[in-house]
């Protein structure tokens, strides 16, 4: 018997205030909202790839040490002066980094998650997945 395949991918991030996630990853992030279940709010990161937000007295939700949230953009310098404008915290400015061939910046997401903004630089980079 073969491997099954995967179809698609989410990625959960418990927050204190659903409220505001859904705003920086909704209108600011601009995804689209896949399914709203109430508590957990599911959007569409990428063709078959999601974040999900759920806020629930019952969970802890303090954002975990070492998590980063990687989203992938040809442009890195414009997403960092959209966000600035719109007041996201930014925890590291656009910046070369040699070491993983990447061009990217981080801010902070309302609950405090880690959020990378990313280009490889590399031309072979794997999109054969597109």
């Amino acid at each position: 018997m073969g491997r099954p395949a995967l179809a698609e991918q989410i990625t959960f991030l418990y927050v204190p205030q659903l409220a505001d996630a859904a705003h920086f990853y909704g209108e600011l992030l601009g995804l689209p909202l896949a399914l709203d279940q109430g508590t957990c709010r599911i959007y569409r990161a990428a063709a078959q790839s999601y974040i999900g937000l759920c806020q629930r007295q019952d969970v802890d939700a303090a954002p975990k040490r070492g998590i980063i949230v990687t989203f992938l953009s040809p442009d890195v310098d414009a997403w960092h002066a959209y966000l600035s404008a719109h007041g996201v915290h930014v925890e590291q400015p656009p910046q070369l980094n040699t070491t993983y061939g990447i061009y990217h910046c981080f801010v902070r997401d309302p609950a405090g998650y880690l959020v990378e903004i990313q280009r490889f630089l590399a031309a072979d980079w794997d999109r054969s997945a597109r």
